[in-house]
């Protein structure tokens, strides 16, 4: 589903994840072209609602479970035990509108996530 209507972003500001959400989003790098964000959340910390409004490629270096949330409804959970992969893993997010997480492990969730201002979905 697009989030945009029209070349408009249907969102506010005060939802951007670094506004909304900002002990689990820290800007470690932005220009006109990209933003780069640190993600980190704490085992047990279910994180505000937010959106990303640039499509983006999310690095992760500290996996843990997570569920994944549209309003009250669970969209994803990560399996238990989460299957085995390399230590750094990548994957293309498209944007997102309003979505919450949750660290549902014993450990802490770490990434880095790139967007691309430039580009539109």
């Amino acid at each position: 589903m697009s989030h945009w209507v029209e070349g408009e972003w249907l969102w506010g500001d005060e939802l951007d994840a670094v506004a909304a959400a900002p002990r689990s989003h820290r800007v470690v790098f932005e220009n006109s072209h990209v933003r780069v964000l640190e993600v980190t959340l704490d085992p047990g910390t279910h994180e505000p609602e937010h959106t990303h409004r640039w499509p983006s490629v999310m690095m992760t270096d500290g996996r843990a479970r997570i569920r994944y949330c549209v309003g009250d409804e669970v969209r994803f959970e990560s399996p238990d035990p989460l299957p085995p992969r390399a230590e750094l893993t990548g994957s293309w997010c498209p944007p997102e509108g309003p979505h919450s997480v949750e660290n549902i492990d014993t450990v802490p969730m770490h990434a880095i996530r790139v967007e691309f201002k430039d580009v539109l979905p």
